[in-house]
């Protein structure tokens, strides 16, 4: 199997998730044999100004290189965030690296959904990244309203980066998703934030919630095994 270089801390939590996953997921498919994985946990405090794009390509770029001088041979990024900055990151990557966006796209095609919500933190929600890749399969995104996203933005920086899952909180992210469902026609929810799955841990209201760091991490584990 080819070794993982896990790019993590992006938060620590979802990092864990991500082990976790790939573990027991590799397991069933191999009827118990793991990878080996290099993990690089980066301090979130340190992510640099959101518009710094050449600041955030080179923090990344510092934590790629050290899972590659580990022995990785090929890379994920633990979070949906920085890939903000994949387009740039990825040609400079002494690794292959593996996409989120790109992962989530592929299982949205074979879903079949046109019209999908994204939930994520602010920077996520409002940016394009998701939708450049999203065209490639006429697939359209929807977000939420802007106090909807100071909302879900808040509850993953003051909650679910520690771990700490309120009910409350799952009421009102779902609250937000049916009026998505009724008003915007969604016919299903990327959890583009990989905190989220902590919380919605399952499909909800009669539609699919994309696990991204379930896909992502399946995807690590097809690469490991296959090279694909």
């Amino acid at each position: 199997m080819r070794k993982i270089g896990i790019i993590g801390g992006l938060g620590p939590e979802a990092t864990i998730d991500y082990y976790r996953t790939i573990i027991n997921e590799c397991r069933v498919q191999t009827q118990g044999d793991v990878p080996e994985i290099v993990l690089y946990s980066l301090n979130l405090k340190d992510f640099p100004d959101i518009d710094d794009k050449d600041a955030i390509v080179k923090w990344l770029l510092d934590g790629i290189k050290a899972v590659h001088h580990a022995g990785a041979d090929f890379a994920i990024i633990s979070a949906n965030t920085p890939h903000i900055v994949f387009d740039r990151l990825k040609p400079l990557s002494p690794l292959p690296l593996l996409s989120i966006v790109e992962e989530t796209g592929k299982a949205i095609k074979e879903l079949g959904a046109l019209t999908v919500g994204l939930f994520g933190t602010k920077v996520t929600m409002s940016s394009d990244f998701y939708q450049r890749v999203f065209d490639t399969y006429s697939v359209k995104i929807v977000v939420p309203l802007p106090e909807e996203q100071d909302y879900i933005n808040h509850k993953i920086s003051s909650e679910l980066m520690f771990n700490n899952i309120v009910e409350e909180t799952r009421n009102g992210l779902l609250k937000i998703a049916e009026r998505m469902v009724h008003d915007d026609g969604i016919q299903a929810l990327i959890l583009g934030c990989t905190e989220l799955p902590l919380i919605l841990t399952k499909d909800y209201l009669g539609i699919h919630f994309l696990n991204t760091t379930r896909i992502h991490a399946l995807a690590a584990i097809r690469y490991s095994l296959t090279g694909e």
